[in-house]
């Protein structure tokens, strides 16, 4: 499923490359939220492509919370997934994620890699890279909201998205319930067009940055262009050095580390991303 917004210019790149690299057999959803009249035409150029099933508008923005469940609870497919109209897969991402679950079926939300090349941490990333059932993969207990898969099975395991639930947030249900997350290897890329360093983005200076703050800009207090570089480049560094052990994540020492965060917000007028 792709979920649009107020982007003509990023949904005119992402939309037609998701139906282009989405092989036969696949059925690709379309959720559109808020009243853009420039991103509903985009959408309706491409609505009679074979790989096109399903549309829905939601006139209000409603985030992605109903987009997902959505998805989650209607379709009938094996495997489950959801971009961003900020993202652009690469050619047999598809068939890259499938295999992988056909390997195992313990593997549970497998992702799509984000960063550029220049974030990766190799120090970081070797100590959490493992081999399971044929299949080497960067482990950690959550993925990023776009360019994921999971068995609809899942669904019927944990629950759609509860009201305020985060999608990591359910990714680390699904890890608790012993499923293993992460992003197989070789990375399948997903180029992220809202990172600044990529050429075809939309935030070329502070003015286009602040015309169109991202959702998680807004939740993060990302409130400058530099700020959501660091941010960018800092998520990047969390996921590969995050713990894999799922103690650090509930109870008493999940709490602990958010009133850490808060008061380090507090101090520096910023969120800490790490």
């Amino acid at each position: 499923m792709l979920v649009t917004h107020n982007r003509a210019r990023y949904t005119n790149l992402t939309l037609p490359r998701l139906l282009e690299t989405c092989p036969p057999g696949s059925r690709v959803w379309v959720w559109h939220n808020g009243p853009d009249r420039d991103v509903l035409r985009v959408i309706e150029q491409h609505r009679d492509h074979p790989r096109f099933h399903r549309f829905h508008h939601s006139p209000e923005n409603v985030g992605l919370r109903q987009a997902l469940n959505w998805l989650w609870t209607e379709a009938g497919g094996e495997f489950l997934s959801k971009v961003d109209d900020d993202s652009l897969m690469e050619s047999g991402w598809v068939e890259h994620l499938m295999a992988a679950h056909r390997a195992w079926a313990g593997f549970g939300v497998l992702g799509s890699w984000r960063f550029p090349a220049e974030d990766w941490d190799e120090a970081l990333a070797t100590r959490k890279i493992t081999e399971l059932h044929g299949v080497r993969i960067l482990r950690n207990h959550w993925v990023q909201g776009s360019g994921h898969m999971f068995r609809r099975s899942l669904v019927a395991e944990l629950g759609a998205l509860e009201p305020g639930q985060s999608f990591p947030a359910w990714c680390l249900r699904a890890a608790q319930k012993g499923y293993v997350n992460g992003w197989p290897m070789p990375l399948v890329r997903e180029e992220h067009l809202d990172d600044p360093r990529h050429p075809l983005t939309d935030f070329t200076d502070e003015a286009s940055y602040q015309a169109s703050l991202p959702l998680s800009a807004q939740h993060t207090r990302a409130t400058t262009l530099a700020d959501w570089l660091a941010q960018t480049k800092n998520d990047a560094l969390a996921v590969q050095g995050a713990s894999l052990d799922l103690r650090q994540y509930i109870g008493w020492r999940r709490k602990l580390i958010h009133a850490r965060r808060r008061v380090r917000r507090i101090v520096t007028g910023k969120n800490a991303w790490t």
